[in-house]
């Protein structure tokens, strides 16, 4: 069928300008007292396991399903407080030794606040592990991330999660830091940062330090998810706007290394787009419904829209060998699957 959307835009909404401040100074800091582990050295360290094929309700009506999918434990299932939002995996990074999927989860509890974290999955082992996403101060301390974390993008060292009305909080997974290697234990669970020389990460082992910042030069736009784009040069980094009508929503590409300048902005025709990732001129849309609902994949490719099934509440997207994969956000619905570009 004729395409609907992905009609070229103004990119002057999109413009960035970098802000990092203290939180390299302060991230580095942080390093120097806990020391950094690598990606490889969390997974060897995995304390969860999913299950392949499991929290098939996540799938719903979907024909034909997936052919791999990876669900949470069993206390991720049920959690109310985390949810799960972005998706990026270790070929999108190019650096990281060993297969990996990294998603994001925002914390949603009746009272408090967590702030952020990523799960580190292997899909050869399928161990995994969470660490907290921090914001690090001058002064050694560090504190919570208070946002959606509606998507993230890896490239090289670089983990880009956006902040909606911000812009792209950015952090240095070669500063992955171990609370166990300078104290011993996890601190205290109730307690974020360091206090009276001990450190303290709700009862989180590992830290990942907030290191730069993008935000927008202005208002106007919205950050609800980020992919990436590999097959152009340079490789080009992508977010867009989750809107609730088909006519506002715009998602934009900036090549990397990151320098600001939007490549190009399309409108995308589309609602409730949760996720993108773009294959030169071909578009990967993830759309959800509800909670209930099967949302779908749409395709836009040389002047033609394909809507494709999909599972129940598909957020971020990311591409991993010949597939497009996704998260699902809901209760005892939560799973990582992959299905054929």
């Amino acid at each position: 069928m004729a395409a609907k959307g992905m009609v070229p835009a103004d990119t002057a909404p999109f413009v960035l300008r970098r802000a990092t401040g203290t939180l390299a100074e302060g991230a580095a800091k942080l390093a120097g007292e806990l020391g950094a582990v690598t990606v490889e050295a969390v997974l060897a360290e995995a304390n969860r396991t999913a299950v392949r094929k499991g929290a098939a309700a996540a799938l719903g009506s979907m024909r034909p399903r997936p052919s791999e999918w990876y669900a949470f434990d069993g206390g991720d299932q049920e959690t109310a407080d985390w949810y799960p939002q972005g998706l990026t995996c270790g070929e999108d990074s190019g650096s990281i030794g060993v297969p990996v999927f990294i998603a994001t989860w925002y914390y949603r509890p009746a009272a408090g606040e967590r702030g952020i974290r990523v799960s580190f999955l292997s899909p050869q082992t399928l161990k995994y592990r969470h660490a907290l996403l921090v914001e690090a101060r001058p002064d050694g301390s560090y504190g919570p991330i208070n946002i959606h974390a509606g998507g993230v993008a890896c490239h090289g060292d670089l983990l880009y999660v956006a902040d909606t009305v911000r812009g792209l909080r950015v952090f240095d997974l070669t500063k992955v830091l171990d609370l166990r290697s300078v104290q011993g234990d996890l601190g205290d669970a109730e307690r974020i940062g360091r206090h009276e020389g001990r450190f303290h990460a709700f009862g989180y082992r590992y830290v990942l330090p907030q290191t730069d910042s993008w935000r927008l030069a202005a208002k106007g736009a919205v950050f609800s998810f980020v992919g990436l784009d590999r097959t152009t040069t340079p490789h080009t980094l992508i977010s867009g706007e989750y809107a609730e009508t088909a006519l506002t929503g715009r998602v934009a590409r900036w090549n990397l290394e990151l320098d600001g300048t939007p490549r190009d902005v399309h409108v995308m025709g589309h609602a409730k787009i949760q996720g993108a990732i773009s294959r030169g001129e071909t578009w990967y849309l993830s759309q959800t419904v509800d909670s209930d609902s099967n949302g779908r994949l749409l395709v836009h490719s040389g002047g033609k829209l394909d809507k494709r099934p999909f599972p129940v509440g598909p957020e971020d997207l990311t591409a991993r060998g010949s597939k497009v994969w996704s998260v699902t956000e809901f209760r005892r619905k939560r799973v990582i699957f992959g299905v054929s570009l």
